[in-house]
């Protein structure tokens, strides 16, 4: 998985055409690398699942 792919996704998560994207626990330091370089990314968020998995989904309002 790669930076341009994981904006990729991020992008399809803020216009809603997916509602949440499942990362894998070996991919998850990737993908937070990209995450926390953007401007919105009090507006992601990352839900923890058995095992190191996460789920991303983008949310209207900014967490605080």
């Amino acid at each position: 998985m790669d930076a341009s792919s994981i904006e990729e996704i991020i992008n399809k998560l803020k216009n809603k055409e997916i509602e949440e994207y499942y990362v894998k626990k070996e991919d998850f330091l990737t993908f937070r690398s990209v995450i926390v370089k953007r401007e919105d990314f009090k507006y992601i968020r990352g839900i923890a699942q058995r095992g190191g998995d996460v789920i991303y989904q983008y949310l209207t309002e900014p967490r605080s």
